[in-house]
C-alpha cells in the first residue's frame, strides 16, 4: 500500500448512503510501512464540484466514472477495509492532491519550511 492508492472500502460508515465508495490513501508512507492499524484517506464522490480541496478523478484511476476526491473529509480507516485496490493517481494528480490538503488542512508553507 502506497499514498494516492485507490481502494474500493465496503460499507464505508454508518452515514454513508453508498454500500461501497472509493477512497484515495493520503497518509505519509513511513505510518503506511508501519504496523498502525488505521490509514487516513480521502472519500471519493460521484460529483465533481471543482473547489480548491477537490481533484478531478476518473477512469485514470480506475473508477467507473468522472467523481470528485474530497480533502476537506479526510478520515481514518481501518487498514482492514483497504483490500480491494482499484487504482492510483498520477504525477500530476499526486502534487494536486497535495496542493489540496494544504488548502484544506490551511497549512501556511512557510510555517513548515524545509523538513
Amino acid at each position: 500500500m502506497k499514498r494516492g492508492d485507490v481502494f474500493l472500502v465496503q460499507r464505508p460508515g454508518p452515514r454513508d448512503p453508498k454500500r461501497a465508495r472509493p477512497f484515495v490513501v493520503v497518509s505519509r508512507q513511513g505510518l503506511l510501512d508501519s504496523r498502525y492499524s488505521t490509514v487516513v484517506c480521502a472519500p471519493v464522490y460521484s460529483a465533481y464540484g471543482g473547489g480548491s480541496t477537490e481533484l478531478e478523478v476518473g477512469k485514470a484511476e480506475g473508477l467507473k466514472h468522472h467523481s470528485g476526491l474530497r480533502c476537506d473529509e479526510v478520515t481514518s480507516l481501518p487498514r482492514s477495509a483497504l483490500t480491494n485496490y482499484i487504482g492510483e493517481l498520477d504525477a500530476q494528480r499526486f502534487s494536486e492532491l497535495n496542493r489540496a490538503l494544504v488548502i484544506a488542512l490551511e497549512i501556511d508553507p512557510d510555517d513548515v519550511g524545509a523538513l
